[in-house]
């Protein structure tokens, strides 16, 4: 018995030591998975913070362009640098356009090793099609331009709310954003089945832009769509928009890809991205668009207008006059219109240019204000603008009675039903859900709303809808529902910011109208990673990313050296929005014999990957980082010709516009310096690409670029990534 008693006590004692070891190993692997969550999130916070700060400042930007556009004399040189652009609504019949868009006088050589296309498309040739950029082959441009005006035929039949149904023996498959990533799109075709008869489709927007095969998804959508005009469906997303393609890669692409008919290619995507569907509904219950809605959302809005007008959102369309030869005469002119006759003798200048009376404002502002801030201008420049309408088409002697009162500039005049219009579109396009109550602007894209729960209950309810599914926010799971699960946000690009950081997904949706979610990732690299090695390698990227950010603004960040209001100081510079204060520590070193941060260190771990430029303007150089993608924008506004080169001329002007947007003097001087250092062969012309690529900065501690950055303008291809053994 005693005996026993012993071997009871011992094995209490030691089940009492194993509880607490288990409780302790318990303990540990929650603080662990804790701490990688929250790694994982403040990871998503900055990459997220950072691509809307760009789409922000793509906005800004865009407004301003717009600014003077409406401000500047149609004679000024520096507005003709960027008038072309805004003349996106040339009234010319549509046999005209299609001979301007003739494939015919183009020969295909007989070296051509890519698809042939015989029209009408058949199954075999979009399949065809699908295999050959399977394996990296390109679509003849004759072909391509061919397959785009079919594609804008069929699409200008369309109405602009889709309106389809399921039935027993279907269900339709919806996707979200594929920005450009071909690897998804086939990824899904594998899984889920080409797009037929049996299997439906409806692909919900942002199919460019980002990803390096942005053309490639959308021939193979095209070509689909024709083949099955009632199964397959697309809808418009904000990046269908020639202007937001200027920032993000698919205007560069294009130009690439297709050096010789490049332009015209794009010029007819911008007639087809116009008449691509604003939604689609579902059995009547499911509204299906990119965005999302405002508490002034009315379909029955949507469905009248003339969406074909609206080439970007990102400007309501302006009134035109229509001479008798059918040639638009937009309210801005053609500068060779205002030229011939020398109507305007007067120019404005960017070394003095017109003030910007609200420039702190419309730089904290959504787009929907910005279109009435343009036309508040001082009572003289509202003088000086009647003066030169009236001096173009009236003669000297007959001036109206009523000429001392001060009017707004006709090129912002907009009636309400289009202003409306314009509205209910940027909101469809632009917009994203939010927790609380109500419907404000969206301060953070710069465009569109936030709308709350009650919003999307109000909505449902007059449209006698029970489900709105949305894309254009990218979710760690690939999807999301929200609003008491009446809004679901379906993101279809994987592996977005960086290899690992999210999965795609999309939805099937049956006769019941329940979605049910398919979710997968395109890499095969994360299957082969811990969670540990995933986060980590994520973390990496999106702190580089963030270290070059804070590189860029280094002349106002060297001065706060304090260690307690570090946190808040860098937030004042930044507006990013991040918790700076827990990734202090990964970002600088502090001294402690003084308490003040040192960024000199992590500074010089960063280097310029061109030329050296310790004899050019370090301010010039330090506003290059800061504004890099605005800069390059401005360089593809500029090259008129889409030739990838730009003149040193227009590369002083290009300088001067940026100068004039950032309100800071940027030297003649200075500026030749840096196009002298650039043009090495010296024939007068800067390659754009070499230049934004010479002053890309680089890790001297890195062996090799660990995933894509697409805040700097590199994407190297996935599949050369090496596994760092360190990770």
């Amino acid at each position: 018995m005693g005996c026993g008693v012993t071997k009871s006590s011992q094995f209490h004692k030691h089940s009492g030591k194993a509880i607490r070891a288990a409780v302790l190993i318990q303990r540990w692997y929650r603080q662990y998975v804790a701490r990688m969550e929250l790694r994982r999130r403040y990871t998503w916070h900055i990459f997220q913070s950072i691509e809307y700060s760009g789409e922000q400042a793509q906005i800004k930007l865009y407004n301003f362009l717009g600014y003077l556009m409406d401000n500047f004399t149609p004679a000024s040189n520096e507005r003709n640098l960027i008038s072309h652009i805004f003349r996106e609504n040339e009234v010319c019949r549509d046999a005209e356009w299609e001979r301007y868009f003739c494939y015919k006088n183009i020969e295909v050589p007989e070296i051509y090793s890519g698809p042939h296309l015989i029209f009408p498309l058949t199954v075999e040739q979009a399949v065809g099609l699908v295999e050959a950029f399977r394996n990296k082959k390109q679509l003849h441009s004759r072909y391509v331009l061919q397959l785009l005006l079919e594609t804008w035929r069929r699409l200008r039949v369309l109405p602009n709310i889709n309106r389809i149904s399921t039935c027993h023996s279907k269900e339709i498959t919806i996707c979200g954003d594929l920005h450009g990533q071909l690897e998804d799109l086939l990824l899904i075709f594998y899984k889920n089945g080409m797009p037929s008869l049996e299997k439906p489709y409806l692909f919900n927007g942002d199919f460019v832009d980002r990803g390096k095969d942005s053309i490639e998804i959308l021939l193979i959508l095209f070509s689909f769509m024709i083949v099955y005009p009632s199964d397959v469906y697309l809808n418009r997303g904000n990046h269908e928009d020639h202007i937001v393609n200027l920032r993000y890669g698919f205007t560069k692409e294009v130009l690439t890809k297709y050096k010789l008919h490049g332009k015209r290619i794009l010029k007819l995507l911008q007639k087809i991205f116009s008449w691509l569907p604003l939604a689609t509904v579902i059995d009547q219950k499911v509204l299906v668009l990119h965005g999302g809605i405002s508490d002034t959302t009315d379909l029955g809005v949507l469905s009248r207008v003339d969406r074909h007008n609206y080439v970007s959102a990102l400007r309501p369309p302006k009134k035109k006059h229509i001479s008798s030869t059918r040639t638009s005469i937009d309210s801005d002119m053609d500068e060779d219109v205002w030229g011939a006759n020398k109507l305007f003798q007067r120019r404005a200048s960017f070394t003095f240019p017109r003030p910007l009376v609200t420039r702190g404002g419309f730089h904290n502002r959504s787009l929907q204000d910005f279109s009435d801030r343009i036309r508040v201008v001082v009572v003289e420049d509202e003088l000086e603008v009647r003066r030169r309408r009236q001096s173009a088409f009236i003669s000297g002697n007959s001036r109206p009675e009523n000429e001392g009162t001060p009017i707004a500039s006709t090129d912002s005049v907009n009636s309400d039903n289009t202003r409306e219009e314009w509205k209910q579109i940027l909101d469809l396009l632009w917009s994203d859900p939010m927790t609380l109550d109500g419907c404000m602007p969206n301060e953070v894209r710069g465009g569109g709303c936030y709308w709350g729960p009650d919003v999307t209950e109000d909505f449902l309810n007059r449209h006698n809808l029970q489900l709105i599914i949305r894309s254009h926010e990218c979710k760690q799971e690939g999807y999301e529902f929200c609003h008491n699960r009446k809004v679901l946000t379906l993101f279809s690009a994987s592996n977005y910011y960086d290899v690992g950081s999210n999965r795609g997904a999309y939805v099937k949706l049956g006769p019941d109208l329940v979605p049910y979610m398919i979710q997968y990732q395109a890499t095969s690299m994360t299957r082969e990673l811990t969670v540990r090695q995933s986060v980590g390698r994520t973390e990496r990227s999106a702190l580089k990313v963030l270290r070059e950010q804070l590189f860029a603004h280094r002349s106002d960040l060297i001065c706060l050296v304090s260690l307690n209001d570090w946190a808040a100081a860098v937030e004042s510079v930044m507006h990013l929005g991040l918790p700076w204060r827990m990734m202090r520590g990964q970002l600088v070193t502090c001294k402690t014999s003084d308490g003040t941060v040192d960024y000199h260190d992590w500074f010089n771990e960063l280097a310029i990957k061109g030329p050296n430029t310790d004899h050019i303007d370090q301010s010039l150089l330090e506003t290059l980082y800061r504004h890099r993608s605005t800069l390059e924008t401005i360089f593809r506004i500029v090259d008129t010709d889409n030739s990838g080169f730009i003149s040193h001329e227009d590369f002083r002007q290009t300088w001067k516009l940026l100068s004039v947007y950032l309100k800071m003097e940027i030297t003649d001087e200075a500026i030749s310096d840096l196009a002298v250092t650039i043009d090495s062969n010296q024939d007068g012309s800067i390659d754009i690409d070499e230049f934004m690529e010479a002053f890309r900065l680089t890790d001297k501690k890195s062996r090799l670029e660990r995933g894509r950055s697409m805040f700097m303008g590199t994407a190297p291809d996935l599949t050369k990534l090496e596994e760092d053994p360190s990770i």
